[in-house]
Parts: C-alpha cells; sequence; structure tokens
C-alpha cells in the first residue's frame, strides 16, 4: 500500500491544498483535455462489496464479494488468479493496482525509468521515489501506457492509479497543482482508450475538477483526517462522487468502525477496516 498523504503533512495539506486550488480553478480546468467516453467501461454501483489486498494474491477460498482491487504485477506473473476470481463468482470485476505517480525500484520494468524523472524517496517506503509527472508525454508516458496495456492483457476491468498527488508532497520537483491535474486527466484517459475504467486514488483537493475523468474513487483515512465530504472541506469531498451516481471504496487503518461505519453508510461509501499491510484482515461496514 502507498499512503498518499502522510501523517506528518496532514494538518499543513488541508490548507495547503485547498488555497491553491481555489486560487486557480478556472485557469487549470481550462487547460486539460475533453474527458475520453468509455461507453463499454465497468461503471461500479454506489453499493458494490470489495477487498483490497495488495500483500499477496488472495487464495482460495475468495470472498464472497463484487469486486477485488489486488496487485497489477503480481496478478500478470501469476497468469491465472484474475480468471480464478471471475470463474469463482460471474461477474465479479478486478480492479489492477499500479503506482502511476513513484518508481519502485522492485518492479519488472523498473530500469526503463530516466533518471531524470526520478525524484526523492517517499517518506516511510523503502525503495520508492517520485516521479516528475510533467514528462509523461515522453518515456514516462510510454512507461505508464505499458503498464496499462498489461492491466488490460491480464483481463483486469479497471486500474487504481497510486500516488497520484505528488504535487502536495515533497517530490524533489516544482509540480504544482495544475501538473497533477494534466497528469491525472492524462492517465485517466488513457486507461479509457484501453477500455479499463478507472479509479482517483486520493488527490481529494481535486476532486471536483477531474471527477468527469474518473469511474469511481478510492480513498483512505479521509474520516481521520476529516476530508471526506464537502461541508468538511468547503469546496471538495467524496460526496461529489456520490452525487454523480460513482462509487466510493474507503478504508480507514486506524479509526474503530464504531468511529466510522455509520457516517460512511450515510454517505453511500463502500467502507473497511484493514490493516496497513492490506492483507486478509478486514471489517466491512455494510
Amino acid at each position: 500500500m502507498r499512503l498518499s498523504v502522510l501523517v506528518s503533512a496532514a494538518a499543513l495539506a488541508a490548507t495547503a491544498l485547498a488555497t491553491a486550488l481555489v486560487a486557480t480553478p478556472v485557469q487549470a480546468a481550462t487547460a486539460l483535455p475533453a474527458p475520453v467516453a468509455c461507453d463499454g467501461c465497468w461503471k461500479p454501483a454506489l453499493n458494490t462489496s470489495w477487498e483490497w489486498r495488495l500483500s499477496s494474491l488472495p487464495a482460495k477460498p475468495f470472498l464472497d464479494v463484487q469486486m477485488y482491487d489486488i496487485d497489477g504485477f503480481a496478478a500478470a506473473e501469476n497468469g491465472t488468479i484474475v480468471k480464478a476470481l471471475k470463474a469463482a463468482k460471474p461477474g465479479r470485476k478486478l480492479v489492477c493496482y499500479i503506482s502511476a505517480g513513484s518508481h519502485e525500484d522492485w518492479r519488472p520494468d523498473a530500469d526503463r525509468f530516466p533518471s531524470g524523472v526520478l525524484g526523492k524517496p517517499l517518506d516511510e517506503w523503502e525503495g520508492e521515489r517520485w516521479l516528475d509527472i510533467r514528462q509523461y508525454t515522453g518515456k514516462l508516458g510510454e512507461i505508464m501506457k505499458a503498464r496499462l496495456d498489461m492491466c488490460k492483457a491480464a483481463g483486469f476491468d479497471a486500474v487504481e492509479p497510486d500516488n497520484v498527488d505528488a504535487y502536495t508532497n515533497d517530490s524533489g520537483f516544482p509540480l504544482k497543482a495544475a501538473d497533477q491535474l494534466a497528469y491525472n486527466a492524462w492517465f485517466a484517459n488513457e486507461a479509457h482508450k484501453r477500455g479499463l475504467s478507472v479509479g482517483l486514488k486520493n488527490d481529494v483537493a481535486q476532486i471536483p475538477q477531474l471527477l468527469p475523468y474518473f469511474d469511481f474513487a478510492v480513498n483512505e483515512q479521509c474520516w481521520q483526517y476529516s476530508e471526506c465530504t464537502t461541508a468538511q472541506n468547503g469546496t471538495y469531498g467524496y460526496d461529489q462522487f456520490v452525487k454523480a451516481g460513482k462509487a466510493v471504496f474507503h478504508v480507514e487503518y486506524e479509526l474503530k468502525t464504531s468511529r466510522f461505519c455509520a457516517r460512511s453508510n450515510a454517505q453511500n461509501f463502500n467502507s473497511l477496516k484493514k490493516t496497513y499491510d492490506l492483507d486478509g484482515t478486514r471489517t466491512a461496514c455494510r
């Protein structure tokens, strides 16, 4: 798992992100390309049961859930897990987890990344470095397209791109909110070109601008950091996804279920209590 908003940065991010985006929302939005339509893409229902398993691939007996979100590279190497999960429950959908914003030195394509796109290490995540997302029109973009092709070839229905809020972190590059918007919109369009639906991972403050590009949302700890709803934030929140008929898949790690499940259910979020390892430990809110 790759936490996009670190505990040490949470207080600063809540103020800084809102200020940056509110100051230039029209300017940033006008620079974005039109969303690529994907009429054949999977559109998860607002109430969709799911499991998030990244520490290892699921093993039988599989959970009776409508969607599994698993590591794309591990699934592609395995070669059969996607088919097995779908065969065990007809209609089940599979989401391909990849990092779209960081270099992971253990991945099979790690040596394809030019040194010029590698930034500072991610705090607390050994072997990972931020990427200069401004270079997506060059080699970086080709690498990400290849990762999307991998997800498609493996039989996935959707993709979860992680670490797509580098501009809020100490990446080693002078990234701005507009850079992140451009990259995230480009990535979503590339997923749609391949018939893959795509989820917005965290990047909460850019929800208003990115909502037209993404089919669902994946969030970590928005109740812990008081950033789940527009009422909490003023201009952005996951209730905007729900209002648009798009599902929200949400996880808390530290809060007790009594602290967030009732609120999540009231917002029509698909919420789980998981461990940071994202193993088989889980409590579903509904």
